[in-house]
């Protein structure tokens, strides 16, 4: 396998930024490609050997298309995440002033982030979405746009000027990036670790969001993220894209995702990884009889049951 890692470009993006914090890209080359699709397609091809991709931010929750990336088509897993704080510049090209700007452009998971500062500086802009925040600036450059919300770190990448930097409407907003390669065996626990799948309901009944819910809730199991995404079968038909405490290897996950493989038409796993957000040492234990321990007591005390032993 080529030993390259695509992501979302061109070059200058938050995401390329994300990317470089991971120790291995001295080794790696990184390879930009125009839509998370693209980036993650070039995975399920062989093209590149993972692809690194935004997945949430603090602001607006999941973003859509990579979620729905990760829903359809060929398997993947995630391997690793990274969490990058997030403040944009306003670049333009060199003798603009505010006055100037009539459009805008970035990409849509910006807009939220900035819509305030839009509001308060430039009413009158008309947004235009581009394919990623560098794309913008690239557009910019060739004069098709006025401004972009984009990393001050791509001015100089695209010969602009940053005419306000530090932007941002909520204090310590961050973005989640997430790095996919095809299954494969996850890594061994680390004791700070998150666990992805998407859950697809047999049925639309009463209680059924419950009922999946519940099987992580009796085992003690925090979720950090539920979102809803359309099938595409219709109005009303939903999979949950769940992110939950726990690795796949801890007993109390296991069991719950066998709970969940009983009762859901599909279950896909995305992974389990170590967490960017908590350290080992900031991990609350499990809940009284969630532990490993406790479960394995609980099997071997049912086995002495079945040989007459209690």
């Amino acid at each position: 396998m080529p030993a390259s890692y695509a992501y979302l470009g061109p070059e200058g993006t938050f995401t390329e930024a994300a990317l470089r914090t991971l120790p291995e890209t001295a080794t790696r080359e990184l390879i930009p490609y125009v839509s998370v699709q693209s980036a993650l397609d070039a995975v399920r091809v062989g093209e590149a050997e993972a692809a690194f991709v935004p997945i949430e931010n603090s602001v607006e929750g999941g973003i859509t298309t990579t979620l729905d990336e990760l829903v359809a088509g060929a398997p993947l897993m995630i391997y690793r995440e990274v969490l990058l704080s997030i403040t944009f510049a306003l670049l333009v090209r060199p003798g603009t002033q505010l006055s100037d700007i009539k459009t805008v452009s970035a990409h849509p998971a910006a807009q939220p982030q900035v819509r305030n500062w839009l509001r308060n500086n430039l009413p009158d802009a008309h947004w235009e979405s581009a394919a990623s925040n560098a794309d913008a600036a690239r557009l910019v450059q060739e004069g098709q746009y006025d401004a972009a919300f984009a990393g001050e770190f791509a001015a100089a990448l695209y010969g602009l000027q940053a005419l306000e930097t530090g932007i941002h409407d909520a204090e310590n907003a961050q973005t989640r990036f997430v790095l996919v390669g095809r299954p494969a065996r996850p890594a061994a626990p680390t004791g700070a670790d998150k666990t992805s799948v998407v859950l697809w309901q047999r049925d639309d009944h009463p209680g059924g969001l419950r009922d999946l819910l519940g099987e992580f809730a009796t085992r003690g199991i925090n979720l950090m993220l539920l979102q809803s995404r359309p099938t595409g079968a219709g109005i009303g038909n939903y999979c949950f894209c769940i992110d939950a405490e726990g690795h796949i290897s801890d007993r109390r996950v296991a069991e719950a995702l066998m709970g969940l493989k009983r009762i859901c038409l599909e279950v896909r796993f995305l992974g389990s990884y170590p967490r960017a957000d908590l350290g080992v040492e900031d991990v609350s234990a499990p809940r009284k009889g969630t532990s490993d321990r406790e479960f394995v007591a609980a099997a071997d005390w049912v086995a002495r049951c079945q040989d007459g032993r209690f």
